[in-house]
């Protein structure tokens, strides 16, 4: 068996995320069908354009690494979208719904944020600046977005959620 590398623990990562960002684009269309809050609908709407733009943006890093632009199976993010899977079929009915989808989309987040910060982070190891550059981009992007969902919470959605359907 091979030695394994941090270049071939970094290429990984890149399929990791790259087929999580694709199971992204999906959920985030379900989820905005879902959403009740016209507000929380316009977000994931956004968050959709821009996961669209990083998908297209690791492809931009696998032509960089030499590699086809390919996924490798991410059993985290198939759990974190299957919660939020599971809070659209029990919530459905309920004022808590865009409470828990917003939860669910910043369950997300935070997975991408854990994932682009340590795939930069290796970028920069292993002397790919031209590669950390543009995963700081998406990272700036996951940042923003959680940052901008964390408001919608706050101010809106979480308050909307304490109430009884009529």
């Amino acid at each position: 068996m091979p030695i394994k590398t941090l270049e071939d623990l970094f290429t990984d990562g890149v399929k990791d995320i790259y087929y999580a960002e694709r199971k992204i684009i999906a959920a985030l269309k379900k989820m905005s069908r879902g959403a009740k809050s016209q507000d929380l609908k316009a977000a994931f709407d956004k968050h959709l354009q821009e996961t669209e733009g990083q998908v297209e943006r690791l492809v931009q890093v696998f032509e960089l690494l030499g590699k086809p632009a390919r996924g490798k199976t991410c059993p985290a993010i198939d759990g974190i979208l299957e919660e939020g899977q599971e809070i659209m079929e029990e919530f459905k009915d309920s004022e808590a719904l865009d409470a828990g989808l917003l939860a669910a989309a910043q369950a997300v987040e935070h997975y991408e944020i854990a994932r682009y910060g340590t795939l930069k982070s290796w970028a920069m190891q292993l002397g790919k600046n031209d590669v950390a550059q543009l995963l700081e981009a998406t990272l700036l992007e996951e940042t923003n977005t959680d940052q901008a969902l964390t408001q919608l919470a706050e101010a809106k959605v979480n308050a909307k959620g304490k109430q009884k359907a009529a």
